[in-house]
């Protein structure tokens, strides 16, 4: 591997540790305050200079011990992200900047972060409501929702997350992160989510029956997309995420992968971002389902233009 290349698996490596940094509730050591009224947990952590204590909530065993967890995994990934710091300076890699609109997207991104989280998961069938979406995002849990459910919100946090780091926005939206994002929304549910799919699946609510993928033809489909100077950005995007969809080159996550995969592209051009509303969910399935089936692909890709891409 060159030196350009390990760089950008060591900036995508960062990116993750900051992104799974960012899925812990709670990121500080846990004390335990007690007066007369009872026994009270908080999380005391340093901020520059100064030393802050947040309250979390009335102390018990449980909270405890996940505060401590959390608190030694905070101080792992904390490790691991000096140490590929070290090995980037040693290589002599300069942090770049992002053009300005770029980074206007990126906050753009970042604020209507927990909605099209919310969306993709209504997309995927995730029976939460916003606030309890919210509550997962903020706090990893929350009652009366199913585990799975929260694992997949949780997933696409940590692969928004991932893809919303500045240095991962200036390496190409290629095959390699696609994969990854793949592997990130798949995490709990597939030993390696993000390895191209090698066994027959069937999609329901359609007779269309996806050929097995390979491999080198997918790398340069993305590629055609990406370099097509007939297109747009928006409409690269939406061609980038149909492509993903339809192909179904992973083993499950390819909706949720191709979005993501199409806003790491958008974003990094400045174009805005997109997501399928909750309001149109039930509409952009059965034109996904004529899509797969050879109909209607000018209409879907009208659709995903008109509804679903928001600009800033």
């Amino acid at each position: 591997m060159n030196s350009s290349a390990l760089i950008q698996e060591l900036l995508k490596e960062r990116a993750d540790l900051y992104a799974r940094l960012k899925l812990l509730p709670y990121d500080g050591t846990p004390e335990i305050k007690e007066n007369e009224s009872g026994k009270y947990l908080y999380i005391r952590k340093r901020v520059g200079s100064r030393i802050s204590s947040t309250y979390v909530d009335v102390y018990s065993d449980t909270l405890y011990q996940l505060l401590l967890k959390n608190n030694a995994e905070a101080k792992e990934l904390k490790k691991a992200i000096r140490k590929i710091d070290k090995e980037l300076a040693v290589m002599g890699f300069n942090e770049g900047e992002l053009p300005r609109e770029v980074m206007l997207n990126l906050d753009f991104a970042r604020i209507n972060m927990k909605s099209s989280i919310y969306d993709q998961a209504v997309l995927e069938g995730v029976a939460t409501t916003f606030p309890q979406t919210e509550d997962i995002i903020d706090n990893g849990i929350v009652n009366g929702v199913r585990a799975s459910d929260v694992q997949k919100i949780l997933n696409l946090k940590h692969a928004w997350e991932f893809i919303l780091d500045k240095d991962v926005l200036q390496v190409k939206s290629d095959y390699s992160i696609l994969c990854h994002i793949a592997k990130l929304v798949n995490e709990g549910f597939f030993n390696d989510g993000g390895k191209i799919r090698g066994v027959p699946v069937t999609i329901g609510g359609t007779s269309y029956l996806p050929p097995l993928p390979i491999e080198t033809v997918v790398i340069e489909s993305i590629l055609r997309i990406t370099e097509d100077k007939n297109l747009s950005n928006v409409e690269k995007a939406i061609e980038l995420c149909l492509y993903c969809m339809k192909t179904q080159i992973f083993n499950d996550g390819n909706k949720r992968t191709a979005v993501i995969f199409a806003n790491h592209f958008l974003i990094s051009k400045a174009g805005g971002i997109l997501v399928i509303p909750e309001s149109k969910v039930s509409e952009f399935k059965g034109l996904l389902v004529s899509y797969y089936e050879g109909h209607d692909e000018k209409k879907i890709k009208s659709f995903l233009k008109e509804y679903c891409v928001k600009s800033f």
